[in-house]
């Protein structure tokens, strides 16, 4: 499958330092680049396969690395993102010199809601793999326990239903963000 391909970061071009060097061990930007690399992207109900006629296209695990990075650090608009892919050098190591235009940003934002939901979700699944979030069962055998229980302070199934429905609603009202920010006028998935 035909790809536009990266740089590699260890060349060092007019800069002093190759990109490699730029970007300290610890920086966030490493670990949305292990993560999407651990995703396999089919399963995640991204568009592959594309046509051999035209300019190739940019592989999905590119651009939901900026997504994801956009995501982290506020950057609403394709535009934006577009603007990142030039001046950040954080993005420059991430989608190794990579600089997809905003409408390209855009419509892999449009044509992939589902799958990008999928990665949301399986960012999540690998916070409480890894123990970052909670969700741990505190029971007593009717000990008397002295204990503050407000309502907002405990979670049955209920709950925790009402909750990622409301997660898929700040989801897709960042979504409407995204859009209104590139201005199209798409109804979200």
């Amino acid at each position: 499958m035909k790809y536009i391909k990266g740089n590699d970061r260890h060349q060092i071009a007019l800069i002093p330092t190759s990109l490699e060097e730029a970007i300290d061990e610890s920086n966030e930007v490493r670990i949305i680049d292990l993560f999407v690399h651990s995703l396999d992207l089919d399963e995640m109900d991204f568009r592959l396969n594309f046509g051999k006629n035209g300019r190739p296209a940019y592989h999905p695990s590119d651009l939901i690395k900026l997504f994801l990075y956009g995501y982290l650090n506020k950057i609403r608009s394709s535009r934006d993102l577009e603007r990142a892919c030039h001046i950040n050098i954080e993005v420059m190591w991430l989608l190794k010199s990579l600089t997809p235009d905003h409408n390209t940003i855009a419509n892999f934002r449009k044509d992939n809601a589902k799958a990008i939901r999928n990665v949301f979700r399986a960012s999540v699944q690998l916070a409480k793999n890894f123990d970052l979030i909670g969700g741990k069962l505190v029971a007593g055998d009717s000990t008397k326990l002295r204990a503050q229980n407000a309502k907002k302070k405990n979670y049955n199934k209920k709950k925790i239903a009402r909750h990622l429905e409301y997660i898929d609603a700040r989801l897709a009202h960042y979504n409407k963000e995204l859009e209104k920010a590139d201005g199209d006028c798409m109804t979200s998935a």
